[in-house]
């Protein structure tokens, strides 16, 4: 497989992405990007997984991340709504989601995920979510300075057009809805502003 083009940026979204890559199940043959944006992540995947499909509402984005993919054929871009585009059920050994599922409906969307992956298939999401109570403050304030200066050094920035949304859940309603909807999920959150799922989906169901 062809490995993807270096990474352009770097962002708190783009600091996920070495993990995402590790979560890619071995010999993996279709996976999913959900809220792909541009396509960085989607290209990056191309180096593990046979074929990735990206999937975003955005007809900007959309367009950017097809333009960056010509005449890859183990990439394909879709331009829709995640929750009711046409996508093959139990169709993707690997799905993955970057700060995307708090423009959706949450639990609409990891049941999509859910129905989408195969069984023994892996899934990871990033998302964001909002500090409620002492603990949340507490670990924000505690890593604003580390994460204020990795994003001064490493030149954080955003593409321009891509869409943005304020999160509407808390990291305890997160983890709560995560884990009624995906049994045996992992729930982490990070020191830059973001949580992450993790989530093999059982063999058996």
């Amino acid at each position: 497989m062809r490995e993807p083009d270096p990474e352009p940026y770097w962002n708190t979204n783009v600091a996920r992405h070495a993990g995402i890559l590790r979560a890619v199940p071995a010999g993996c043959g279709e996976a999913l990007d959900v809220g792909c944006g541009d396509g960085l992540l989607a290209r990056r995947l191309t180096g593990r997984a046979r074929h990735v499909t990206g999937v975003d509402t955005s007809p900007d984005m959309i367009a950017r991340a097809r333009e960056s993919a010509a005449c890859r054929p183990e990439l394909t871009f879709v331009e829709g709504d995640f929750l009711t585009v046409d996508l093959p059920a139990e169709g993707y050994d690997f799905i993955c989601s970057v700060t995307t599922v708090h423009h959706l409906d949450f639990g609409s969307a990891l049941t999509r995920m859910r129905e989408l992956l195969r069984p023994g298939g892996a899934l990871v999401v990033v998302g964001l979510a909002l500090d409620e109570g002492v603990a949340d403050w507490a670990f924000r304030i505690a890593t604003q300075p580390a994460v204020r200066i990795v994003k001064s050094l490493r030149g954080a920035r955003t593409p321009e057009g891509m869409p943005v949304a304020d999160a509407r859940m808390s990291y305890a309603q997160v983890r709560a809805e995560a884990r009624r909807l995906l049994p045996g999920v992992r729930y982490r959150r990070h020191v830059l502003r973001r949580y992450s799922l993790t989530w093999r989906k059982p063999l058996t169901t």
